[in-house]
């Protein structure tokens, strides 16, 4: 409690400057709370409103994946170059150490692997562990036209209102199925069905033609996903394409920890998503680090 000596009334009030009330700089996101803001704020970065997101939750359905066989050997020399981490809680628990201040997209969907239905998946992570980790947003899938297409919605409608209780986002996630057409037409009725019921942004794929325009149809921000492996040279392109078509970021996993040089992989996308090298430039920041390996 301050002591009650020597108080002194305010005197200095700026009278004649207006009460400042800037505009949250995220799209859709103005009508939230301080406390989903501040997380999305996290994840995003002010500056650029866009994000780096590195993805290793691969292991909840596929198992140990080409590249994180070893989590806490392969994604310990990324962690400093990525705005933002997801997965799972059992690797945040095992592998990553607690000393990290990233922000951590928490996957928490479950239920189901490579051998079976894959958009057969539940709710895996209760609103207190997600709380418990310090989770900055919860991550979902839906899967738009397959066979437990209903399922899926639920259980991302499930997230949002369990975190809007304690305002922690929700990304939704756009699965599709391999016989599922990846074009405008779909895209644009995936992302904003998740938009609709809710959802603070959503992850999608890369398509041409029409990536800009699904994005401008959807009122919240989209993150692309890295997809399959590609050459790196493809990967910054497609980065770059994505990037100058209106998406507020990549959520790369194989595109980074399958390069031959991760940690010159993810600084070259750092730099077109952040900087807006074009891929030209920015393959020279992974050949440079290539070389010093």
């Amino acid at each position: 409690m301050a002591d009650k000596d020597d108080i002194k009334d305010g005197k200095t009030f700026y009278e004649d400057v207006p009460a400042k009330n800037k505009p949250f700089f995220l799209r859709g996101s103005g009508a939230l709370d301080w406390g989903m803001q501040n997380r999305l704020s996290r994840i995003f970065n002010p500056k650029t409103g866009r994000t780096v997101m590195l993805a290793f939750d691969h292991g909840y359905f596929q198992g140990p994946t080409t590249g994180i066989e070893r989590l806490d050997i392969n994604i310990a020399p990324l962690i400093p170059y990525a705005d933002v981490l997801m997965c799972t809680r059992g690797a945040l628990r095992t592998s990553i150490p607690p000393t990290i201040t990233k922000p951590i997209v928490l996957r928490a969907s479950a239920g189901q692997s490579i051998l079976t239905e894959l958009s057969n998946e539940l709710v895996a992570v209760g609103i207190e562990d997600a709380i418990r980790l310090d989770a900055a947003a919860l991550a979902a899938q839906v899967y738009i036209g397959a066979e437990y297409e209903h399922k899926s919605i639920g259980n991302v409608i499930k997230l949002i209102d369990m975190g809007a209780k304690y305002g922690i986002p929700t990304l939704a996630v756009t699965g599709i199925g391999a016989d599922m057409s990846r074009d405008q037409r779909y895209f644009g009725l995936a992302t904003r069905i998740c938009a609709e019921i809710g959802a603070h942004y959503v992850k999608s794929y890369y398509f041409e033609p029409g990536f800009e325009k699904v994005v401008a149809g959807c009122p919240v921000p989209i993150v692309i996903a890295g997809g399959k492996k590609l050459p790196e040279i493809e990967a910054l392109d497609m980065a770059y394409r994505a990037i100058d078509q209106g998406a507020a970021g990549v959520d790369m996993g194989r595109n980074i920890f399958q390069s031959d040089c991760p940690t010159g992989m993810i600084q070259a996308v750092g730099a077109v998503v952040h900087g807006g090298e074009k891929p030209d430039q920015a393959i020279k920041i992974y050949k440079d680090a290539k070389a010093a390996a």
